[in-house]
């Protein structure tokens, strides 16, 4: 999974959202989306801190549709985690702010320069970023392979890149599969090349150009792009090694840790969570329990 990808929106209707940047361009304005009901039920959760600064801003790619994705007017923030985190926010009583930024400078972000809150960005919670971050779990999602229409290269499995250029987004967890592909290609006498971009639909273009054999992304990412885009991709193979996404929180911020966990539990056991995840049609991802850390 990218292990990436997060990203204040509606949970039935959009509200709009400019999007700051964080290592990228964008509005230094951003409209900050407010919970849309006075009655939060988890709002004495909220640390003093985050409720002093009046909002919490959210690190995110918003470059990985359907899970977070910019609207048509260019500057909303759409998709599976705007929806939740409006709807977390709902719950906890606060503002959302979503800042743009590439993703493998997510973490840097939170942990380093502390410019956001947390990271909503289709990133996958596992033992190495639990290292410096802590996660709630809230969607599970595996790999799938995305190729050019037709197949031309038969593309099925990973030992099919053997041989072969892939294209993916750097700092992903696609990124981890490829680099563990690489070692047994190597092994196998059959050297793969892989192509590595700051967002996936550089990638994307590489494999739609030729240049590329194949990209990898999360199971809803790669249905939507071969939905969407169906003239020129489809989805091959199995879906690889799903696991679950993370809201990415400093390991120091328990407190805020466990209010969002608090937060999207509430969300599961209302059905809200439910009703989001059917919009985007997505619901073979859903939790039953929202975790923190059970990522492997």
């Amino acid at each position: 999974m990218r292990a990436r990808l997060l990203r204040s929106l509606p949970l039935l209707a959009v509200v709009p959202l400019v999007l700051t940047s964080c290592g990228s361009s964008g509005s230094d304005n951003p409209t900050v989306a407010g919970p849309s009901s006075t009655a939060a039920p988890l709002a004495s959760l909220v640390p003093a801190d985050i409720k002093a600064k009046g909002k919490l801003v959210v690190g995110s790619d918003v470059n990985y549709a359907p899970v977070e994705f910019v609207g048509t007017d260019g500057t909303t923030a759409t998709g599976i985690d705007p929806d939740l985190a409006k709807a977390i926010g709902d719950k906890l009583g606060i503002k959302l702010e979503f800042v743009n930024g590439t993703f493998d400078g997510l973490i840097p972000q939170l942990t380093t320069s502390k410019r956001i809150d947390v990271i909503m960005s289709a990133m996958s919670d596992n033992k190495k970023r639990q290292a410096t971050v802590d996660f709630v779990d809230y969607f599970s999602a595996g790999t799938s392979i995305i190729v050019k229409k037709g197949n031309p290269s038969n593309i099925n499995t990973l030992d099919d890149f053997c041989g072969k250029t892939v294209a993916l987004q750097r700092g992903t967890t696609q990124d981890d599969v490829a680099t563990a592909q690489q070692a047994k290609c190597k092994t196998a006498g059959k050297p793969l090349n892989v192509l590595k971009f700051d967002t996936d639909p550089e990638a994307l273009q590489q494999v739609k150009s030729g240049r590329a054999v194949a990209d990898m992304n999360d199971f809803p990412v790669a249905a939507y792009t071969a939905q969407k885009q169906a003239s020129s991709f489809e989805v091959v193979g199995q879906q690889l090694e799903a696991g679950p996404y993370g809201i990415g929180v400093r390991k120091s911020d328990t407190a805020l840790r466990d209010a969002i966990q608090k937060a999207v539990q509430a969300l599961i056991d209302d059905g809200s969570y439910a009703k989001i995840l059917q919009k985007w049609n997505v619901t073979q991802g859903a939790l039953k329990t929202a975790t923190v850390n059970a990522g492997t």
